[in-house]
């Protein structure tokens, strides 16, 4: 159980949340677990997301403004709207911001939650994975030194 997914044969429904770039060069490195399942991607408008949807359901939201409290709103509006209708068994995500509202609803509505740190991340963690961690059902780190900073993650070295 390496991926935190169940080995057993039922499908899950999983939400694959992540930004484009490398945040989703990384996630999709564990495509062979999550493509056995029902699954879709949330990610923010862009090229990559309209790419994504000739493979899988696409939810494309505009990405948060740091320092503008109605873009925050508007993402967690949007993210609590997909989780409502979609209720998926599983949030697979490795960042960042805009992710954040999207895992805490599928949480509070009873998914388990899988974050991968991201592998750029050698001493210090990402924003996300610490407002993220006390929710996570699991929490990977690709690098020893954060096990510092999150004692309960998990370390298998770097993942690809």
């Amino acid at each position: 159980m390496k991926s935190g997914f169940p080995e057993s044969d039922s499908k899950l429904k999983v939400c694959v949340a992540c930004s484009p770039g490398g945040h989703l060069v990384e996630v999709r490195h564990f495509s062979s677990v999550y493509e056995k399942h029902d699954y879709f991607y949330f990610t923010f408008d862009c090229e990559v997301a309209k790419r994504l949807r000739s493979e899988a359901p696409v939810y494309s939201i505009p990405n948060i403004e740091r320092y503008n409290p109605l873009s925050w709103l508007m993402t967690a509006w949007r993210s609590y709207r997909i989780i409502r209708k979609e209720r998926p068994d599983v949030v697979l995500t490795t960042g960042a911001g805009i992710v954040i509202f999207l895992c805490l609803f599928a949480k509070w509505a009873g998914a388990k939650l899988i974050f991968v740190e991201s592998m750029a991340k050698v001493t210090s963690p990402t924003m996300t994975a610490r407002i993220l961690s006390p929710f996570s059902d699991l929490l990977i780190v690709q690098w020893p030194e954060l096990l510092q900073k999150f004692p309960k993650a998990k370390f298998y070295g770097r993942m690809f």
